[in-house]
């Protein structure tokens, strides 16, 4: 290993690392947890539209601030 390299690293989820990406570019977020906003409610799919997935794993959602986008919600196809 580098010296330069730390030892330990920060576990983050993947609304935290969305946050920070946006922190970089100056959009103002917060992080949400998996399940907390009505649009993690329905269904992540359809069948009936050939590109998409038949599952969508869920990874949180995160609502930014001070812009016309209310939240960003995270999915992976799978």
């Amino acid at each position: 290993m580098h010296d330069d390299e730390p030892d330990t690293f920060e576990a983050m989820t993947w609304p935290e690392r969305l946050v920070g990406m946006l922190a970089g570019i100056g959009v103002e977020a917060e992080a949400c947890g998996v399940g907390t906003t009505p649009a993690e409610s329905g269904d992540y799919y359809s069948r009936y539209a050939a590109s998409t997935p038949r599952m969508v794993t869920n990874r949180g959602c995160a609502v930014l601030k001070g812009c016309n986008i209310d939240a960003v919600h995270i999915v992976q196809k799978g």
